[in-house]
């Protein structure tokens, strides 16, 4: 055979190898992250798990690329997930209730604590529930969760929700700022800037945990989704459930993560966080059912045909019960894979 021929075939056995090579490179590459959008809705430790999946990178490690967006309030929330902008995000049972009774598919697939860290903090002049006629009166929105809860406390306490002016101002700190200028009265705040407003010489009026059942910090999304993209409804509410994990096992890192959102290192704000919602944070989050008489009254006043619905016609427990009875979450806590 020729020189000519030799030189030939070495060099189209060299370029076989570099397409089997570059083939064999492509093969190995994971495939591209799904991206998807969650909706934070308040800044505040309530918040934390999305924020603790997102810095440790278990989003990715599940095959989720998730931006997290700041929305204000369980309306404007509702509203992002039905108009297609937000992926998944906490919205309050009322407002699921409500938006499927007008005909939208929302359900809840998780519950994140089983009760609400939120309080009423007001002026030092505001002794008792009966001083608020006619006082501002601040929470993040119209139909969010501060806005249900407090309207529902003040009937129990013999008050017209009317009584007061309602202030839509954002977050926590906003609200909180509204109160030390002078802006409103009273502030729904959650920790730690409840603490905050009383080392500012605030006082708390009442504890909405301690004044009505509520389970709250929903993972709540589209029945269309799931029934789309059922699996990646699944690598989400998994990564939420690895999230409660990762924060109950790793606390440096998660005070660390909580201080940068909350922008503070007082170290004994953030202490006093992680002791509330290490214990707060349910580690099998199946969405709750019981207790709901409160949500229930609520919807009522504007929809009483909400009587007539059972709630677990506003749940999906599939996916916690996926996790859970594979093994899944209890391989977590017992330190398995």
């Amino acid at each position: 055979m020729s020189k000519q021929f030799f030189r030939m075939a070495l060099l189209g056995g060299l370029f076989l190898a570099a397409v089997s090579l570059g083939s064999g490179i492509g093969d190995a590459q994971e495939k591209p992250l799904k991206k998807i959008r969650w909706g934070v809705t308040s800044i505040s430790a309530s918040n934390w798990i999305p924020w603790i999946a997102k810095e440790a990178k278990i989003y990715e490690k599940n095959g989720l690329d998730v931006e997290l967006i700041l929305l204000r309030g369980s309306g404007q929330t509702s509203a992002a997930i039905l108009g297609g902008s937000i992926f998944a995000a906490p919205v309050t049972i009322a407002t699921v209730m409500m938006a499927n009774l007008g005909g939208a598919d929302l359900t809840t697939v998780a519950h994140t604590v089983p009760g609400v860290q939120s309080k009423l903090v007001v002026k030092q002049e505001i002794k008792r529930p009966e001083d608020l006629r006619g006082k501002k009166f601040a929470t993040s929105s119209r139909g969010s969760l501060g806005d249900f809860l407090f309207r529902h406390i003040m009937r129990k306490y013999g008050l017209d929700p009317n009584d007061v002016a309602w202030m839509t101002i954002g977050t926590p700190p906003e609200r909180l700022q509204a109160l030390a200028s002078g802006g409103v009265d009273a502030a729904d705040l959650s920790y730690p800037t409840d603490v905050r407003a009383q080392q500012m010489g605030f006082r708390v009026l009442w504890d909405a945990r301690k004044e009505v059942v509520y389970p709250s910090m929903a993972v709540v999304t589209r029945r269309k989704y799931i029934q789309e993209d059922r699996d990646t409804v699944m690598r989400m509410v998994k990564s939420h459930v690895e999230g409660i994990h990762f924060l109950k096992t790793n606390k440096e890192f998660s005070l660390k993560v909580l201080g940068k959102h909350l922008r503070t290192q007082d170290r004994d704000l953030l202490e006093g966080s992680y002791q509330i919602y290490k214990a707060d944070f349910i580690s099998v989050p199946y969405p709750i059912t019981q207790g709901l008489q409160a949500t229930y009254d609520y919807v009522a006043n504007t929809r009483p045909e909400i009587r007539s619905h059972k709630p677990e016609e506003f749940m999906d427990p599939g996916f916690i019960a996926e996790l859970d009875k594979s093994g899944f979450i209890k391989r977590l806590y017992e330190g398995g894979r």
